[in-house]
C-alpha cells in the first residue's frame, strides 16, 4: 500500500483546517493556547493555594516531597491538563474557525480505535509480565498502600486520560494537522510536532545523562503516534497508545525523583542513573515499536 493510500484517512482528518492554514494561524494559536492554560492554570493555582498551601507547593515541585509525589497533588496536576485542552479548543476555533472536536476525528469511530488499541496493548503487556526479566535487576520498592491505589483507580486512570488526551490533542491534533493542511510532505507534519513534544521531555535536572536518550525515545514515539493518526484519521488509537504507556509509567512502577504519588511502586534507580535505566531504556524502546505495531494491527480494516 502507499503511503498516500495508507494516509487517505488523515486527509478527511485536516480538511477543515485547510480554510485557514497561513504558518501565522498556527504560531498565534499557539500563543493563544498558552495565555489562555496560563491564565486558568493560575486561577486555579490560586483556588488550591488557599485551600491547601502545601497541595499547591507540590503541584509545582517546591514542596518537601517533590513534584507529585503525594496522591492529591499528582491527581490534581494531571488534571490540570484539562487546561491545556480548553486552550488548544480556544485556538482551534479562533484562529482557524473550526470545530475543536473535529481534530479528534469522528467520535463514535474515535471511541471504538481507542479501544481496540486499548484492549490489544493490555494483552500485550500481559504477555510481557509472563515473559522474562521478572525484575529491574533489583527489588522494586512499595509506594502505595494497594487498598488505596484500588480506591484511588478510577480518579487516577481518568486523571492520566486527561493528561493524554491534552498531549495528543496539541501536538497531533492541532500542530499536526496545521502543518499538514499547510504541507503535503509527512516530513514536515510528522517530524516537526514529534521535535516539540521531545523538546518538552528533555529534562536535565531530574535525568541527568540520561535526558537526551529520553527526549529522542519521546521524538520517536511522537513520529509513530503521528503515522497511527493519519492511518486511523482519529486520535483514538494514538491515545490508547500513550494512556497504556502512561499508566504503566505513572500508576504502576514510576520513577522516585518525581509524578510517583500514585503509583503502586517506583523503580530501584533513579531517572538519572546511567547503567541501569539506560538497559531499561532500550527495553522501552523495543516496546514502543511493538505497541505501535500491535495498534496498526488493531486498526486494519
Amino acid at each position: 500500500m502507499s503511503r498516500i493510500s495508507a494516509y487517505r484517512a488523515h486527509h478527511v482528518l485536516v480538511q477543515p483546517a485547510r480554510y485557514r492554514r497561513e504558518l501565522w494561524r498556527l504560531v498565534a494559536g499557539l500563543f493563544l493556547m498558552i495565555a489562555v492554560a496560563f491564565m486558568l492554570g493560575s486561577v486555579l493555582r490560586s483556588v488550591i493555594f488557599s485551600i491547601s498551601p502545601e497541595t499547591a507547593l507540590e503541584i509545582s515541585g517546591e514542596g518537601a516531597d517533590g513534584q507529585g509525589n503525594t496522591p492529591l497533588s499528582l491527581l490534581v496536576l494531571l488534571y490540570s491538563f484539562g487546561l491545556m485542552i480548553v486552550g488548544t479548543f480556544v485556538a482551534a476555533r479562533v484562529m482557524q474557525h473550526r470545530d475543536p472536536w473535529g481534530m479528534i476525528g469522528p467520535l463514535g469511530l474515535a471511541f471504538q480505535q481507542f479501544w481496540a488499541v486499548f484492549k490489544m496493548l493490555v494483552l500485550l503487556l500481559v504477555v510481557m509480565a509472563l515473559l522474562p526479566p521478572y525484575d529491574m535487576g533489583a527489588p522494586l520498592i512499595p509506594n502505595l498502600d494497594t487498598g488505596l491505589w484500588f480506591m484511588l483507580l478510577p480518579f487516577s486512570l481518568t486523571a492520566v486520560f486527561v493528561q493524554v488526551a491534552s498531549e495528543e490533542i496539541l501536538f497531533r491534533g492541532y500542530i499536526q494537522q496545521s502543518l499538514a493542511a499547510r504541507f503535503s510532505s509527512p516530513l514536515f507534519w510528522m517530524i516537526i510536532p514529534a521535535l516539540l513534544f521531545g523538546l518538552g521531555h528533555y529534562l536535565p535536572e531530574e535525568a541527568g545523562e540520561n535526558a537526551w536518550i529520553i527526549a529522542l525515545w519521546a521524538t520517536v514515539f511522537g513520529i509513530l503516534m503521528a503515522d497511527l493518526t493519519a492511518r486511523a484519521g482519529t486520535l483514538g488509537p494514538a491515545i490508547a497508545v500513550h494512556m497504556v504507556n502512561n499508566v504503566t509509567a505513572i500508576l504502576i512502577i514510576s520513577v522516585p525523583e518525581s509524578l510517583s504519588g500514585l503509583s503502586l511502586a517506583t523503580t530501584p534507580y533513579s531517572l538519572a542513573d546511567v547503567g541501569e535505566m539506560r538497559e531499561w531504556l532500550v527495553i522501552d524502546f523495543a516496546l514502543m515499536f511493538v505497541s505501535w505495531l500491535a495498534a496498526r494491527v488493531a486498526i486494519r480494516r
